[in-house]
């Protein structure tokens, strides 16, 4: 008996690997078995393609039907292999030609009644297959994000019997439309925040620059509402990074209409996150908060509430911009290059500092809560502000800040001076901002490297503390619109520097740069 042949992938990370489904009915009892590695959801394919072949008036042939999934010792997962696995037995059954079903890869999720559903990863599996000079046979709802890939023959079907009229001629499938972009509801505006004037300067920065940054105050006094208003300051993604971005939630399924993402995503989650929630993994290794956030902001509110383990498994990720779930059977690599804001409490009580309110156990509450995060993590953390509490009377009669708009112009003008720099005029996805630049493109003016070379030494900074310091630096300058970073451009730098574990992280005030230079 023939082998009748039908392309399909498997997901490692964002990359589509190819699959190919193999179907051939031979003489024996009626069997119908799937091999080469099938997880539960592919195992369970076999009765939800029987029950949309019953819907369509057809049933199985009495043969024993065998699936192999190759190559064999790769593990399939998914629902996505039923409708290969479909036009497979399809082929077999001669309702479909076997010679055209081989120049086709397709994945989709089969319902019993013979529609096909969405299912995730289409749009690097559309890449792939154009890669690949294949077609492509998705779900009716998904062809627009399919239709990304560029110049590929796709056809989105919203059921088996179209694609049985389809290949048999007398129905005509209409090529998708490439999806729209998506559209991001208006955040709020830094208009709305009054006072700050350190917490503010310091965002700004921040949304210039790709730096990291910590904000450390009492409840209510304003962190949460700052870090929310830092996505209006950012510019659109590049094409690059919004296709980027875009496979990401793909394979998470998460991309809505095949509709690319235009703007950066910014990712909130709760502090009750594990480990696998934030940096990825999971019984078939999806991506984590960290990789969803690539090319974005992620937000982690009240961080010494994470776990240990969770909020040390950022550190890889911060650094090199990619995680890794490791599994026995194989390694996922994720792409993860995301701004982390972060925000905490003095202490416990949440009123360190305040002789009025703190509970009895100061300082040493203070040192046992900040001791939960890290000096690693702490040393990649490129920005620490100390937000203090607006009183109710400037809340009252303090005018209405600057609005984001006004910043985001500043911010977009530092970055296009950095993409100058590093000459990336076209905004590639693999070329980062000032807070992965090399120390090459950094020019310090004599007096602004014996400042940073004399305080470096005296605060006890580590090596990767001295880069992200000259890399802060950098951006004070940029939003300047200078071309050589400064002494007082140090100075600001050195202000948002976190100190060394001998000194306290943690004030109930925060000094303005010129005098935190000073000192």
């Amino acid at each position: 008996m023939g082998v009748v042949r039908v392309r399909s992938f498997a997901f490692s990370g964002i990359q589509a690997v190819p699959v190919e489904v193999q179907a051939q009915a031979a003489s024996g009892l009626p069997n119908f078995q799937v091999v080469g590695l099938p997880d539960k959801a592919v195992g369970e394919a076999r009765e939800r393609v029987r029950a949309a072949l019953a819907t369509l008036g057809l049933s199985l042939p009495p043969k024993r039907l065998l699936i192999n999934l190759a190559p064999a010792d790769q593990v399939k997962e998914g629902s996505h292999f039923d409708l290969p696995m479909a036009l497979a037995v399809l082929g077999t059954m001669d309702i479909l030609p076997p010679e055209e079903l081989g120049g086709y890869a397709a994945l989709g999720e089969l319902s019993l009644d013979g529609s096909i559903v969405s299912v995730a990863g289409v749009l690097p599996a559309a890449m792939a297959a154009a890669e690949r000079e294949w077609g492509l046979i998705c779900p009716a709802s998904q062809g627009p994000e399919a239709a990304w890939a560029g110049k590929l023959e796709i056809l989105a079907a919203p059921d088996l019997m179209s694609l049985i009229n389809h290949f048999r001629g007398t129905q005509i499938l209409s090529p998708p439309e490439v999806g729209g972009l998506a559209e991001a509801p208006p955040g709020p505006d830094l208009a709305q925040v009054k006072g700050m004037e350190t917490a503010r300067r310091a965002m700004e920065i921040a949304a210039a620059g790709g730096h990291h940054m910590l904000m450390i105050g009492p409840p209510g006094a304003g962190k949460s509402m700052l870090a929310c208003r830092l996505p209006g300051l950012l510019p659109d993604l590049t094409p690059m990074e919004a296709l980027e971005v875009s496979m990401v939630h793909s394979v998470a399924g998460m991309l809505e209409g095949g509709r690319l993402l235009r703007r950066p995503p910014f990712r909130e989650p709760h502090h009750s996150a594990s480990q696998a929630a934030l940096t990825g993994g999971g019984q078939r290794a999806r991506p984590g908060e960290v990789s969803l956030a690539h090319r974005g902001v992620l937000f982690l509110d009240e961080l010494p509430e994470f776990p240990r383990a969770a909020l040390e498994a950022l550190r890889q990720p911060v650094e090199a911009g990619r995680t890794t779930v490791a599994r026995a059977a194989a390694h996922v690599t994720y792409p993860a290059r995301f701004q982390l804001i972060a925000a905490m409490n003095p202490c416990r009580c949440g009123h360190f500092g305040n002789a009025a309110r703190e509970c009895g156990r100061a300082p040493r509450c203070a040192e046992d809560y900040q001791g939960r995060i890290s000096g690693p993590l702490l040393d990649r953390i490129d920005l620490v502000v100390q937000v203090a509490p607006i009183s109710p009377m400037e809340l009252s009669r303090a005018p209405q800040g600057e609005g984001s708009a006004a910043v985001a112009i500043r911010v977009a003008a530092a970055r296009a001076a950095q993409r100058r720099r590093l000459d990336n005029p076209g905004g590639r996805a693999s070329v980062g901002l000032n807070s992965e630049a090399d120390l090459d493109h950094i020019v310090l003016a004599p007096d602004a490297r014996t400042l940073a070379e004399t305080a470096a030494e005296k605060l006890g900074l580590s090596a990767r503390g001295f880069t992200r310091l000259l890399r802060v630096s950098q951006t004070i300058a940029d939003l300047a619109r200078v071309d050589i970073v400064r002494r007082l451009d140090v100075a600001e730098a050195l202000a948002y520097r976190h100190r060394s574990p001998a000194q306290p992280v943690l004030r109930p005030t925060l000094l303005p740069p010129a005098r935190a230079a000073a000192r």
